[in-house]
Parts: structure tokens; sequence; C-alpha cells
């Protein structure tokens, strides 16, 4: 990965990084102080919570990139250390993924005339399964790479003997 890749995710991710920061102070606030301009109902107050947890996911699984992209760049990301942020990339996006159905709950009774949305909103929460599926490959790969990598050391190794 270049030097440029590298600064220009980092940039992208800190932007995110603060910028959701920012929005859950200004949420948390504003359920904290009881200044809402909405009259309280708990559908608003239950999508405000949902928000927070939400935008924590996220931040969890931009710092989780954060710690893989400097692996990349020192050249470690092929060790047993990368699993962990990967896991919680994984977690994260399970955790979004729960958090949307939630959403779809609170939002499934004022849909009664059309259900249709219910659907949508489902299908968007199992199409973000579907990426934490395919990060579970990812994993997969890794954990194939990694051991491909420890086998290669071990041959180097046993090279270095006989020679």
């Amino acid at each position: 990965m270049g030097k440029l890749a590298v600064r220009t995710l980092r940039a992208v991710l800190a932007l995110v990084l603060t910028g959701t920061g920012l929005v859950q102070a200004m949420m948390v606030w504003t359920l904290v102080s009881g200044n809402d301009p909405e009259d309280g109902t708990l559908p608003l107050t239950a999508l405000r919570v949902i928000t927070i947890l939400g935008m924590a996911s996220v931040q969890v699984a931009l710092v989780c990139v954060w710690r893989l992209v400097t692996m990349v760049r020192r050249g470690t990301v092929f060790s047993h250390a990368a699993f962990r942020y990967v896991d919680g990339v994984i977690g994260a996006i399970v955790a979004a993924a729960l958090l949307w159905f939630a959403v779809t709950a609170v939002d499934a009774p004022g849909q009664r005339d059309d259900p249709g949305v219910t659907v949508i909103m489902g299908g968007i929460g199992v199409a973000v399964l579907g990426v934490a599926l395919i990060v579970l490959v990812l994993r997969m790969l890794l954990a194939q790479a990694v051991a491909r990598d420890v086998e290669a050391t071990q041959m180097q190794a046993e090279l270095d003997q006989v020679i």
C-alpha cells in the first residue's frame, strides 16, 4: 500500500471518526439536557439511541481498519494479531445490522399503510449481514495467508540450516 493511499485513507477515517463523534455528542446532549425540540415520544428517543449506538459501531470499525492499515504499512498484517481487528470489523458490522433491524422494528408500526417499506428495510439489514459474511470470507483468506507465511518462514529456516 503506497504512502499516498495510506495518508488518504487515514484522513478519511479521521474525518469520519471526528464527524460521528461530534454528531454523537450532540445527540447525547439533546437526550440528556431535555432541550429536545421534538415532543419526546418513545419512537424518536429510541431512534436517537439506536443512532448513537450505530455510530459507535461505525467508530469501532474505523479504529479496527486504522489498526489494520498500520499493520499493512509495517508489513505485519500477516500475523495472528490482525485477527483481533478483523474480528472487530465483523462484530461492528453485525452490530450495525442488528441496530438496523431495531430501526426497522421501531419504524414498522408507522408503515402500516405501506408495509413494503418495512420489507425493504429488512432487506437492507440482510444485505448488511451479507457484508459481514464477505468480511468473514476475507478473514478466512487472511488465515490461509498467515498459515502460508508461517510455513514459508519455517521452510526458509530449514533451508538456511541446510546451506
